[in-house]
């Protein structure tokens, strides 16, 4: 076992990290009191298999469908479609050709001088 002050430590850390890593046992110390000690890690394995339950699983057609049963229990009856949002306005349109009428959304801003 090797002891040796914090100081030190961080002037030679790599040295020492290496030599944990060789297998030694590095103490290290501040004002002659043991802190921490360095030593290797465990053996790293290798990691997990990706895929490995590639095509194993299915799900139904309809699994992702709206369940009336479902429905009924958490709110009382079929839910309504969600209602329209202020930011999705709908397109104004003229009653003669049916084109989109100019909103000032629509209109190209221009700098002023």
């Amino acid at each position: 076992m090797k002891v040796i002050n914090i100081q030190a430590a961080k002037t030679h850390l790599s040295r020492l990290v290496e030599e944990a890593a060789e297998g030694g046992d590095i103490v290290i110390a501040k004002a002659g009191k043991p802190i921490v000690r360095l030593v290797p890690c465990g053996v790293v394995h290798g990691g997990r298999k990706l895929g490995f339950l590639a095509g194993k699983g299915w799900e139904a057609p309809d699994c992702w469908g709206a369940d009336a049963e479902i429905e009924e229990m958490f709110y009382g009856g079929p839910v309504e479609p969600p209602a329209m949002r202020v930011a999705e306005k709908p397109i104004e349109t003229s009653q003669k050709d049916g084109k989109k009428t100019p909103s000032s959304n629509d209109v190209p801003r221009t700098k002023n001088p």
